[in-house]
């Protein structure tokens, strides 16, 4: 194995929301109560099989519109805390910038799964949903 690999990810979905600009966001989902939609694309539909509103999901996405280039950042944007290395904290500006974000259901019709807690853009692909808590008693070991 190399010290750099490719990893070729595909997106099971994308938000909607009135989120436009990284600018708008909120800083992290705990702080938000905006309002979105998850599109799943059609070949995962199977994968939302038993999701109900009131659950929470974890969502892994791809912050699309980030900076990639920067490896030190000031916390929260405050300049009085000093620079720091990204692996250090939640910014969106990251080598690979994945975010981790949790949304609660409020609906599931179709293919959408409307959700709360919203702190990405409309437009970012949505690489994996998992519950944050598993009501089935199911683990990570289920097969």
């Amino acid at each position: 194995m190399s010290d750099k690999q490719t990893i070729t990810i595909t997106p099971v979905g994308v938000m909607r929301c009135a989120i436009k600009t990284p600018g708008q966001a909120p800083m992290n989902y705990s702080e938000s109560q905006a309002l979105g939609t998850i599109e799943v694309f059609a070949p995962y539909l199977e994968a939302m099989s038993g999701l109900e509103a009131g659950q929470t999901l974890v969502a892994l996405c791809w912050l699309h519109e980030a900076r990639r280039d920067l490896l030190k950042v000031y916390p929260r944007g405050d300049r009085s805390r000093g620079l720091r290395g990204v692996f250090t904290t939640r910014s969106p500006m990251r080598p690979n910038p994945i975010a981790v974000s949790e949304f609660t259901v409020t609906k599931v019709e179709g293919n959408r799964i409307e959700v709360t807690g919203v702190d990405v853009i409309d437009g970012t692909p949505v690489l994996d949903l998992k519950s944050a808590v598993c009501k089935s008693g199911a683990g990570s070991r289920d097969r």
